[in-house]
């Protein structure tokens, strides 16, 4: 459990990116937050986004509309039961028996584009539950949204790395991309936990940028340091959590290292503290060459490789 001892956050003003600034101000203020970004990324994988201008009514619908859903008995959301691979519920109760298992639940919605060979392994048809009948709409809104900020945020990475506007965006004009919804329950709502259970377990996410929109809590996101320390990660209200993938630190030779990171048990300070983020997950087009920024820019010289390729191998992969 989190507690007195736990590891300061990071300072969010450090990782601020101002989206506002990179679209509206002069080559100054364009280069500076490139910069910052590049610093940011560099460090930790991560940064936090203001000015993105995304509809806050339509996050805040999203958000009312999960928790109505994951408010259902659990047999009704078993209903809509999906693997990793694919669109659907996933978690519960029933998630929660091994010793190491995550204290969360998810409503996923994946997109696996067009381009390129199939994955196999990859359901992706989604399953939107009849019981919360406007959810389909609004996500698929927030799916809509989300494409188009990350294509700005790609663009602003391209400019970090010295690179023409469109290096990441040509390689998605159909990308893989998923929704998420992720409520992690309360002490009160799961009952007593085995020690060092997480509401999220240590990983790095596979996807070139993972965009988060987070609840503040005691038992919330933590980032793994350059130092090798958990830290919390730093909560502004209004701005949104930026995740480096496995794709993007392929892509940029990992001068940009995919961001490890966990979501802490819940705390016991806080028994009825449940959290809900809203997630998206952003690659590239299944047949995209992903080849490596060379030195000085990149660190390491990867080979190239199709994403759809990529994913693939990681769908057929033993378990």
């Amino acid at each position: 459990m989190m507690n007195a001892a736990a590891p300061p956050a990071v300072e969010g003003a450090d990782l601020l990116i101002d989206l506002e600034r990179w679209r509206t101000g002069d080559s100054r203020d364009r280069d500076r937050m490139a910069q910052r970004l590049d610093s940011a990324l560099g460090a930790y994988g991560f940064c936090l986004v203001t000015g993105h201008g995304l509809p806050a009514g339509l996050l805040a619908d999203l958000r009312m509309l999960a928790r109505e859903f994951f408010a259902l008995p659990e047999h009704v959301k078993a209903g809509y039961r999906t693997s990793d691979s694919g669109s659907g519920w996933s978690g519960g109760l029933a998630v929660g028996q091994g010793p190491t298992a995550d204290l969360k639940e998810v409503f996923s919605f994946r997109e696996l584009g067009s381009t390129g060979p199939a994955v196999p392994g990859a359901r992706p048809a989604h399953r939107w539950p009849s019981e919360v009948p406007r959810l389909a709409e609004v996500a698929e809104e927030f799916l809509r949204v989300m494409r188009r900020l990350s294509d700005e945020l790609f663009a602003l990475c391209a400019h970090a790395l010295g690179a023409p506007a469109d290096h990441f965006t040509a390689l998605r004009r159909d990308p893989t991309h998923v929704g998420a919804l992720k409520w992690y329950p309360s002490l009160c709502h799961l009952g007593p936990t085995a020690p060092g259970r997480q509401r999220h377990g240590d990983h790095t996410d596979r996807g070139a940028l993972t965009v988060l929109d987070r609840e503040y809590g005691l038992g919330g996101l933590q980032l793994h340091s350059p130092d090798g320390h958990w830290v919390d990660a730093p909560f502004l209200p209004g701005t949104l959590a930026v995740n480096v993938g496995e794709l993007l630190a392929r892509w940029t030779g990992d001068r940009w290292p995919a961001c490890r990171h966990r979501v802490a048990p819940p705390s016991a300070a806080a028994p009825e503290e449940d959290l809900l983020s809203l997630l998206y997950a952003s690659g590239a087009d299944r047949d995209a060459l992903i080849e490596s920024f060379p030195p000085p820019v990149g660190r390491t010289a990867y080979p190239p490789v199709r994403w759809g390729e990529y994913l693939r191998r990681y769908f057929t992969a033993p378990r």
